[in-house]
């Protein structure tokens, strides 16, 4: 009879400590990592557009020329 309650607060401990622990833990971590990949893709498109951006300003740019002259 011990031995039989033993093994089902054995059983049970491990079955509170799977899903009240390591399950949530799991899934906050997993859905951390989600939120950080999509921060990071989002940030490297604004860094694509910017780039983008700059890169037709010089573009356009390029074509006007100022003079420069030298001070002593």
């Amino acid at each position: 009879m011990i031995e039989w309650l033993f093994t089902f607060l054995v059983f049970y401990l491990l079955y509170k400590l799977i899903f009240d622990f390591i399950l949530p833990v799991s899934r906050a971590s997993a859905h951390i990592k989600n939120k950080m990949n999509e921060m990071n893709q989002q940030q490297q498109n604004n860094y694509a557009s910017s780039e983008t951006k700059a890169n037709s300003r010089a573009n356009s740019n390029a074509d006007e020329y100022i003079d420069y002259e030298e001070i002593k």
